[in-house]
């Protein structure tokens, strides 16, 4: 069993000069794929269940899954609950067999934000686990705009809240699909120079991968989360597989081909980050 909390891969990252891949999962086929990918780049990784995929599948059943494939490898893994909303949620995350929970009070003022955060990361502790909390708020493509991370609430919120990870809003998107534009440099080295918690960036997939190359090496940013680049190669697999035969309709032949495209963007992703060969 290679399953760890998330503060077993963060740390070393910060050291090392590297940054570790928090893959969006959103069923087992994608997450079987990344879990080879991590296995034959020597990396670790983390298998992250947001709220589409807890709507699709049980928290046990993930949280099952999580720990069969972290059994079959020989590379840490983290299963990580991304985006919790409650103490419920990450509780029952907890129940399930995570051994990380992100707690996302992003919306909430800030004192609320600090003591619901506080109270996850007790929990998770308690438990052997590993808590990411977030600063300010990474919006979304399309959707809600972002309200960057002010440094000096970063500051105090890592402070009160005891979290091993702090996701921050530096220009980060959650689903954007191209790698216009980029992270705001000036203003994580702000928030940089008055934390040293470990970073982690929700919307990777937005990033220019030279620039999450050049971060991962020389930032404290440990984590980047990556989703939607990874849904668009599983997305373009699998309707180039059932165009190719319309009479075809076994399903698992059919998702049988979108395992060779899947696990080469995982492998893609984890080297942008300077994490293969580190375990």
């Amino acid at each position: 069993m290679t399953l760890v909390p998330l503060t077993d891969v963060l740390r070393p990252a910060m050291a090392g000069g590297y940054a570790v891949a928090g893959l969006v999962c959103l069923g087992w086929e994608d997450m079987r794929a990344y879990v080879m990918a991590a296995q034959a780049e020597r990396a670790p990784v983390i298998l992250q269940a947001g709220p589409a995929c807890r709507a699709h599948t049980p928290l046990p059943v993930l949280g099952a899954m999580f720990r069969h494939l972290a059994a079959s490898v020989d590379v840490p893994v983290v299963a990580h609950l991304d985006h919790g909303t409650s103490l419920a949620d990450c509780r029952a995350a907890l129940d399930a067999g995570f051994t990380s929970v992100m707690f996302d009070g992003s919306n909430l003022p800030l004192a609320q934000n600090i003591a619901a955060t506080a109270a996850v990361a007790a929990l998770a502790h308690a438990a052997g686990a590993s808590c990411e909390g977030e600063i300010g708020f990474v919006g979304y493509a399309g959707g809600a705009a972002s309200a960057g991370t002010d440094p000096a609430e970063a500051a105090l919120f890592a402070r009160e809240t005891g979290v091993d990870a702090m996701a921050v809003s530096v220009g980060n998107v959650h689903l954007q699909r191209d790698h216009i534009g980029g992270l705001d440099i000036a203003h994580l080295r702000a928030i940089e120079a008055v934390t040293d918690v470990p970073l982690v960036i929700h919307g990777g997939s937005g990033v220019p991968p030279a620039q999450r190359a050049l971060l991962a090496a020389t930032s404290h940013i440990c984590k980047f989360n990556i989703g939607t680049e990874l849904r668009m190669a599983f997305g373009s697999a699998l309707r180039d597989a059932v165009n190719r035969d319309p009479a075809r309709f076994d399903r698992i032949l059919i998702l049988q081909e979108t395992h060779p495209p899947v696990f080469d963007a995982a492998r893609a992703a984890i080297r942008s980050l300077g994490a293969s060969g580190q375990v």
